[in-house]
């Protein structure tokens, strides 16, 4: 198709095919396993996107990634042999059953599940449980809450792909039951959120098990201490670390991988001269022949150990979250040339020594040091057990980050710490909370096997959702063969049940701790979500109807004032109910008012030439508009208002040129690529340009929604039809630019509407408590909406509105 475009002040002829050339990689991009292979598994730390192969890069990263990544499966050794023998080691060869326990554990669970599988599963670099959700999010419309746009999926980051026909057809199987059963998308949802409840109960135990079982050692050098002593020491340590959680981890981060990689060094160090000093004939645990006689000796007490073993994997979700920071193949090569031998030089270690000193398993690691090795390891393991618990704290604020966007938490103010590296965030909210659990923790277990025991119900709840999600995404993302997945699934899923099942059994001696936990972060992520998704579909279903929109504007009592009203609203759909209500109040609207909504995608980041989408509500001579704000999970909400202002009349006037360039027939005359769920409408569009409620929840219907394409295709796009302007037009559109940034510059008013939401009166009592109890306590007991947004108080204008759901 041949069309003209306008190009240094003359007219030429150019393709339109040509020119979307660009926006077709939109919809053809490779996702999770096949991205990773295409780029060569490349994602810049902190930066959320790839660069070219580097081997000096990849060295960089790989070094980096030992300080923030390793700290907490680093300092296992500190407490699993006292741990697993807590009650003494009833037969000398019990020690190599285990160690072989221990090794081949770790070697299936982190080294082949999360460090060469699990870790492709990232979400455009982003790893975590969060991360697989919004992965099968993408490709399968499981959201409960009814927002989703045809256009989020012309995000660039929302890319999609296809496999061949067998594969396809089960993907497609399962993407039909994911968006046609309610009960699948409950279940997937509770899964997810279990998982993140259980990696926020992990930051509460982890810093108590590690710093503890660290400060112990100074009963080698001072016998006269006593464990209170021990645990007072350990809480003041932990107050200290939670206190400086404000000054973020940008600040001090890159000092941990020398002292991680000390202390790796360290004690391998010391396991390989204990192994050949007390016992080389531990290397037989690697004949898995010992982990059978464990368990015909030992029988059920050998069952009921395998809970313990699971300490050995501490941190390996906080190893595949913070994979956004760094790249598949620097984690694996430090891993596989760093943690891997030094951490199994360790275990063999010890185990040597208690082959020789059995009597010695409550504190084999301190007393498995040679004498004058011992302060320099007290000193390394009190900083080591403080930079693993670092990880996990900072797991748990990107974990709360990412519930805000799925609306799954109260408001809570998410700080960003670094400029530099993007995603490191400070909650103080949430950094208090830990730390009183943290410090409760400590102060009522006083030990660590009592703590310990209590942590391996985390482990494994979030290794066994995993492997779920990661089943999920292989069939439904990676589409590959039904053999490995199967092969994957039938592996992994019956022998993490099988420890799932020892740590059940020990149930109330310490895993009742987290769980009790979760159960709480649960009750609150279920009731604010259920709300959030009753008012949602509420506002939805009493939206304003084009008709009533056009009666309401055009009420001769109606007056204008000058200057820009935002209103926000969650509703990408339509114009809300609260609207009326404040018009029949003030019956005053600006001159231009926007109705402004913040969206969350299920992508990490959304580039700011792809933030806002417009539509025009009629009648047009009224300037009034909707507009979707779209952010990643990994995206920062909390800038300045008057940028944010800036940056939406900047598009907004981008929206005005485009959609009075472009006439209906040209529209229909092109082809746009557009994802394998929609394409462009074939019928003839009304003329107009502003899409009400009923409409947007359609494929897209006018050329006007192309103009937020990834990449400022719209900019690039031929302006065909400006050829065929008189100057008459082409004055008039860049008089209403003017009009708009004349607005703005009269002043910009917020308008924020508050509904207070309470359970009909016909409501169950259950449903009466939650809305009207529980919902209502969180919401007057976090941060309000203007602080989350970073609106000025002098210029906000509240209305209040009630609903009954």
């Amino acid at each position: 198709m041949v069309l003209t475009a306008e190009k240094d002040d003359q007219w030429e002829v150019v393709d339109i095919e040509s020119g979307l050339d660009g926006a077709s990689s939109v919809v053809d991009r490779q996702d999770s396993l096949f991205r990773e292979a295409v780029r060569g598994g490349h994602h810049s730390a902190g930066a959320g996107h790839y660069e070219q192969d580097s081997w000096w890069r990849t060295l960089r990263l790989a070094f980096q990634c030992v300080g923030i990544l390793y700290g907490d499966v680093g300092t296992s050794p500190l407490y699993v042999y006292s741990t697993t023998f807590d009650h003494g080691v009833g037969h000398p060869d019990d020690i190599l059953g285990v160690l072989s326990l221990i090794i081949y554990s770790f070697m299936l669970f982190t080294v082949i599940k999360i460090v060469f599988v699990a870790l492709h599963a990232n979400d455009d670099g982003d790893g975590g449980t969060f991360a697989l959700y919004s992965l099968i999010s993408r490709h399968a419309k499981v959201s409960l809450i009814p927002n989703h746009q045809a256009e989020d999926e012309l995000v660039s980051s929302y890319g999609k792909q296809g496999k061949p026909s067998a594969t396809m057809r089960r993907a497609n199987w399962l993407k039909h039951l994911l968006e046609t059963s309610k009960a699948a998308k409950i279940s997937l949802f509770l899964l997810t959120i279990l998982a993140i409840a259980m990696v926020i109960s992990d930051a509460v135990l982890t810093p108590p098990i590690s710093v503890l079982s660290a400060v112990s050692g100074l009963k080698e050098k001072v016998p006269g201490l006593t464990t209170d002593q021990i645990v007072w020491i350990t809480v003041a340590i932990l107050v200290v670390l939670f206190a400086i959680q404000r000054f973020g981890t940008d600040k001090v981060g890159y000092s941990f991988a020398p002292i991680i990689m000390l202390w790796l060094l360290l004690i391998g160090g010391v396991g390989l001269y204990n192994l050949i000093k007390y016992d080389v004939g531990v290397l037989r645990s690697f004949n898995p022949k010992y982990i059978i006689d464990y368990f015909r000796r030992n029988k059920k007490e050998g069952w009921v150990s395998l809970g313990d073993i699971l300490l050995v994997f501490t941190g390996t979700e906080a190893l595949f979250a913070n994979l956004g920071y760094f790249s598949i193949k620097s984690i694996q090569l430090s891993f596989s040339f760093g943690l891997l031998p030094s951490i199994f030089l360790t275990y063999i270690g010890q185990a040597a020594y208690l082959r020789r000193h059995p009597e010695h398993f409550a504190d084999t690691f301190y007393r498995s040091v040679p004498s004058p090795l011992f302060w320099p390891t007290f000193i390394l393991a009190i900083a080591a057990s403080i930079i693993g618990s670092q990880a996990m704290i900072s797991c748990a604020f990107a974990t709360v980050s990412h519930l805000q966007t799925l609306s799954c938490f109260p408001r809570v103010r998410i700080l960003h710490t670094s400029k530099r590296f993007h995603g490191q965030l400070y909650v103080p909210e949430v950094n208090l909370l830990l730390c009183v659990a943290a410090c409760l923790v400590t102060v009522s277990f006083k030990t660590t096997t009592i703590i310990g025991k209590a942590h391996e119900i985390c482990v494994i709840l979030v290794m066994i959702i995993t492997t779920l999600l990661m089943t999920i995404v292989m069939l439904l993302v990676w589409k590959i063969s039904i053999w490995w997945i199967a092969l994957f699934f039938f592996i992994f899923i019956p022998i993490e049940s099988i420890y799932l099942s020892s740590v059940l059994y020990k149930f109330i001696h310490g895993p009742y701790v987290p769980v009790a936990m979760s159960v709480v972060l649960m009750v609150v992520m279920i009731v604010w979500h259920y709300v959030h998704a009753k008012r949602y579909k509420y506002e939805l279903k009493h939206t304003l109807s084009p008709n009533k929109a056009k009666e309401l504007l055009e009420h001769h009592d109606l007056k204008r004032v000058p200057g820009v009203g935002l209103f926000y609203t969650e509703l990408v759909q339509g114009i809300p109910p609260i609207f009326p209500h404040l018009i029949e109040k003030i019956p005053t609207i600006h001159s231009v008012l926007i109705f402004v909504s913040i969206k969350h995608l299920h992508v990490p980041h959304v580039d700011a030439s792809e933030r806002f989408l417009f539509r025009q509500v009629e009648p047009k001579e009224y300037k009034v508009f909707r507009c979707v704000a779209r952010y990643g999970y990994r995206d920062s909400v909390d800038q300045e208002a008057e940028g944010f202002v800036l940056a939406l009349v900047e598009s907004l006037q981008y929206y005005i040129r485009d959609v009075n360039l472009y006439t209906v027939d040209e529209i229909q005359s092109i082809s746009y690529p557009i994802s394998r769920d929609h394409s462009l409408s074939r019928e003839k569009p009304s003329g107009r340009h502003g899409i009400y409620a009923e409409e947007m929840i359609t494929p897209i219907q006018s050329f006007s929604e192309l103009t937020t394409l990834s990449n400022g295709v719209s900019n690039r796009l031929p302006q065909f039809q400006a050829s065929k302007m008189n100057i008459a037009e082409l004055a008039k559109i860049e008089e209403e630019q003017k009009f708009i940034q004349r607005e703005t510059e009269k002043g910009v008013v917020y308008i924020l509407g508050e509904s207070e939401v309470v359970a009909r009166p016909q409501s169950s009592l259950l449903k009466k408590i939650v809305v009207n109890y529980i919902y209502s306590f969180l919401r007057k007991n976090f941060m309000q909406g203007e602080k989350m947004l970073s609106i000025p108080h002098g210029k906000l204008l509240k209305v209040g509105i009630s609903y009954e759901i």
